[in-house]
């Protein structure tokens, strides 16, 4: 079962930068697929980027790619979210996911497993 806490998140100026880091304590998180994804005050929780179990597969949003890079080094538990050229529009309660696949696409829905959230706030 993963136990995922994120951490990171802060207040920053539009075309700053930011890394999130989400970590799992559990026992199993090379068999997961990792996920970021965002809710924005009155607005659903939506997708940001995901990553495979091996980390071979990628997948982004499409208003966060090309500024924002998932990775995850499995020997420290970690997934990481590298955001950059960030924008008034990207002020969320950042979410780590993870759920329990060996799919190359790491996929966009199922993710069972949430930690807190993690606050990020971009100024104009």
């Amino acid at each position: 079962q993963a136990q995922l806490v994120e951490s990171g998140g802060g207040l920053v100026q539009a075309g700053g930068s930011l890394r999130l880091s989400c970590a799992d304590s559990g026992r199993a998180f090379s068999h997961y697929a990792m996920g970021w994804f965002r809710q924005r005050p009155g607005k659903e929780r939506e997708f940001v980027a995901a990553i495979s179990f091996g980390g071979v597969g990628t997948d982004y949003g499409d208003s966060v790619r090309g500024r924002f890079t998932i990775s995850r080094d499995t020997a420290k538990n970690t997934v990481s979210l590298l955001m950059t050229n960030l924008r008034p529009e990207d002020t969320a309660l950042y979410y780590c996911g993870a759920k329990e696949t060996y799919a190359v696409v790491p996929g966009r829905s199922g993710y069972g497993y949430w930690g807190q959230g993690t606050q990020v706030t971009v100024s104009s």
